[in-house]
């Protein structure tokens, strides 16, 4: 499932390609042909992201609201758009670029208060910068429960955008056991691994590929080969279980935690009690 990065750059895209201007919308694939017809014509005001969700906005008062979900994907193109490929449950052009969207696990014609809604379920963004951004809003969750800092980083009403590879690479560099409980966690434990979301994710919507490790780990750096990954990036544990650790040599570990595969190392990771 793509992560915040990945929604937040889609945005971006949406906006510099279509911001301000009257779009065409279609849905070939018939799924969402009632919204695409409401929406034929009108200016895309605005493209915003919230955790794993987009929306994009069509004045006066509407949002389309979309959750990508494992399968969902955007296309861009330029020039006129071509004969659709596929399900394409979404089109949006202009005469010099276009958009599809297939797959989603939702695509929904909503109004600024139910977009408000949606956003209201959802923690805080680590690549927003307004007060959907405040890491004291998750701490206060976090620092109660007895649930698995593993568990919590990837629960969106907690944390919104951290998906599976940002919560095993993000634990791995600060060192910290993915089943310590949150309420086992210090404020400056959670303070830094904020942060270290915050300029990850950051890079992660910069280069449009998750890189985790630091300068003096790279490939380059450490004269080992590159990581060869369909998800591409450098990472330190991600999809790594049953290879040797690139900083201590142990062999990273894998377990299936909150229905999605965990990974980290027991040697850079040690388990230990409450501080």
């Amino acid at each position: 499932m793509p992560e915040g990065h990945t929604i937040h750059r889609l945005a971006a895209d949406h906006q510099e390609r279509f911001g301000g201007r009257a779009v065409r919308a279609a849905s070939p694939q018939g799924k969402f042909s009632d919204g695409a017809a409401l929406l034929d014509g009108q200016v895309l005001s605005g493209a915003d992201a919230h955790g794993k969700h987009l929306f994009l906005g069509f004045e006066p008062n509407a949002w389309v609201h979309v959750h990508l979900g494992l399968y969902g994907k955007f296309t861009f193109g330029e020039g006129p758009a071509p004969a659709p490929v596929g399900q394409v449950r979404l089109r949006l052009s202009t005469d010099d670029a276009y958009a599809d969207l297939r797959g989603p696990t939702r695509c929904e014609l909503i109004t600024g208060e139910e977009m408000r809604a949606v956003r209201d379920r959802l923690g805080p963004d680590p690549l927003r910068a307004d007060v959907d951004a405040d890491p004291g809003l998750a701490w206060a969750r976090v620092s109660r429960s007895r649930t698995t800092i593993a568990a919590l980083l990837m629960d969106q009403k907690i944390v919104a955008g951290v998906g599976n590879v940002y919560r095993a690479e993000v634990l791995f560099r600060h060192g910290i056991d993915p089943y310590r409980a949150g309420r086992d966690l210090r404020r400056a434990e959670w303070d830094a691994i904020w942060a270290d979301l915050v300029g990850l994710m950051r890079e992660g919507v910069r280069l449009g590929r998750i890189d985790t490790v630091r300068p003096e780990h790279t490939p380059e750096a450490m004269g080992r080969a590159p990581r060869v990954d369909d998800h591409g990036g450098e990472v330190y544990v991600y999809r790594r279980a049953g290879r040797p650790c690139l900083l201590c040599g142990m062999e990273v570990r894998s377990a299936e935690l909150a229905a999605r595969n965990l990974f980290w190392c027991p040697t850079c990771q040690p388990s230990r009690g409450a501080p």
